[in-house]
C-alpha cells in the first residue's frame, strides 16, 4: 500500500501510517518484538522519524528522556517496549526536546471501553502544576464518551468525524500531525479529524512548540502504549 499524502497549511507532508499499520497486527506486533516491528522501526527512522521510547544496544527498552508529573506512573516492560498506565491523573512527558511542527505515530490499547487516557501535544514547558491542561491540546482516548470527548477528538474542542477505534484488548494506531495551527488525526488508517486549532473548551491558548506527553488518567483502569515515533517538520 502506498504512503498517504495530506496537504497541511499549504505544505505536502508524507504520512507513513498507511504502510505502518502492520504495527498493530500480527504475532510479532502483539508483543512489540520480532522482525516485523524491527523492520518497521528501521523504515521509519530512515524517513526521519525518531524513536522516542529508546532501545539499548541489547534490544531492551528504556524510559530515559521521559519524566512523570502528577499522581500515578507508567510501568515499562523493557522486553516488549509496552508502557502501561497506573493511577492518575498524571502525565509522562518526553523531556529531550520541544516540538513545533511534527508527525507523531504510536499504538495504544485499552482494557475496557470506558478507559480514559490521551496524548498531549505542545505542552508549554516542563509541567509543574495541572495548568498545562489549559495551554496544550489533548487527543482523547475514551470510547465510552461522545463527541468532543470520544476517542480521536481534540479533547473538549473538536469531535472526530468517524468512530474508528477497535474493541478493548486490541491495538490501535494513531497518526497525529500538528503543522502550524492545523491538527489532523488518523485512527487505524481512517482520517477522523482535520481542524484549524483555536482556543476552545478548556484550552485558553496554545504554544507554537512544546513537549509531547501520555496521560495516565484512571485510578483502576490501565491503558497501554508502544511504538512511539515522532518526525519533526521544523
Amino acid at each position: 500500500m502506498s504512503s498517504r499524502h495530506v496537504v497541511l497549511s499549504g505544505a505536502c507532508v508524507t504520512l507513513a501510517a498507511a504502510t505502518l499499520l502492520g504495527l498493530a497486527h500480527g504475532p510479532a506486533a502483539a508483543t512489540g518484538t520480532g522482525s516485523s516491528t524491527s523492520s518497521t522501526a528501521q523504515n521509519l527512522e530512515s524517513e526521519g522519524y525518531e524513536r522516542v521510547l529508546r532501545q539499548r544496544r541489547n534490544g531492551t527498552f528504556t524510559k530515559a528522556g521521559w519524566n512523570h508529573y502528577g499522581p500515578g506512573y507508567f510501568e515499562l516492560d523493557e522486553q516488549t517496549g509496552v508502557l502501561t498506565s497506573h493511577g492518575g491523573m498524571g502525565l509522562l512527558w518526553y523531556s529531550v526536546r520541544e516540538y513545533g511542527d511534527f508527525i507523531l505515530e504510536l499504538d495504544f490499547m485499552t482494557e475496557v471501553e470506558n478507559a480514559n487516557a490521551g496524548i498531549f501535544l505542545r505542552v508549554p514547558g516542563p509541567p509543574s502544576s495541572d495548568d498545562y491542561i489549559y495551554h496544550s491540546w489533548e487527543i482523547q482516548i475514551d470510547d465510552a464518551s461522545e463527541g468532543i470527548h470520544h476517542t480521536g477528538a481534540v479533547y473538549d474542542a473538536e469531535a472526530p468525524t468517524t468512530l474508528a477505534s477497535k474493541e478493548p484488548g486490541t491495538w490501535n494506531h494513531f497518526t497525529i500531525s500538528f503543522v502550524g495551527d492545523h491538527i489532523t488525526v488518523e485512527l487505524n488508517g481512517e482520517p477522523v479529524l482535520d481542524w484549524e486549532a483555536e482556543p476552545r473548551g478548556k484550552v485558553e491558548d496554545f504554544a507554537a512548540r512544546g513537549y509531547i506527553g501520555l496521560q495516565n488518567h484512571d485510578r483502576d483502569v490501565r491503558t497501554m502504549f508502544r511504538n512511539i515515533f515522532i518526525k519533526s517538520l521544523d
